[in-house]
């Protein structure tokens, strides 16, 4: 599934660079579409249901792509995975565009958990540290949990750094019971 979502995220990665469409603004667009497919059932099961014809799918499609003003590269994404089938993945095509996108600009997405609220300048040190890492720049979101009991997890893609007390005192309780 993962090679046909990619795909998916690539052409349409393609159309919005080629259209000069801005690329933050787009994906707000579609995550507005993610989000509401997630909050409202029934247009899920419409545009899931083999049964109703495709016209009557993008017909509802148009409707709300007026309401919401997204750009046509967005109708047109959404089109195309309700004809082919693939509008349960569009949360998966969502992941694989930003990260199309955040290829493309040399950005880095990463998800920050400290114990606790960190100062601006923590925070600009964290974000140096995964630029060293990465050789891009940071996008940073961050987030607290005080089960940590200290220090902070990073995660940048699908590799988790973990600096946490609780994964030091993890990884020192898995020594000691080997």
């Amino acid at each position: 599934m993962a090679i046909v979502t990619s795909r998916y995220a690539r052409a349409f990665t393609d159309v919005v660079f080629e259209q000069k469409l801005d690329p933050q603004q787009t994906l707000q667009q579609l995550q507005s579409f993610v989000d509401l497919m997630q909050e409202n059932h029934n247009l899920r099961v419409v545009w899931e249901n083999p049964a109703i014809p495709a016209d009557q799918k993008r017909n509802l499609l148009d409707q709300l792509v007026v309401r919401t003003g997204a750009a046509k590269a967005v109708r047109n994404l959404l089109a195309v995975l309700i004809d082919h089938h693939r509008i349960h993945q569009l949360e998966e095509v969502f992941r694989a565009v930003r990260h199309e996108f955040n290829d493309r600009l040399g950005l880095a997405h990463a998800e920050i958990v400290s114990a606790r609220a960190l100062s601006d300048g923590e925070k600009r040190e964290l974000e140096l540290q995964v630029m060293k890492i990465t050789g891009k720049q940071v996008q940073a979101k961050y987030e607290t949990d005080p089960k940590l009991l200290g220090g902070a997890m990073l995660k940048i893609g699908s590799t988790i750094y973990d600096g946490s007390v609780r994964g030091q005192l993890q990884k020192l309780k898995e020594q000691l019971s080997s």
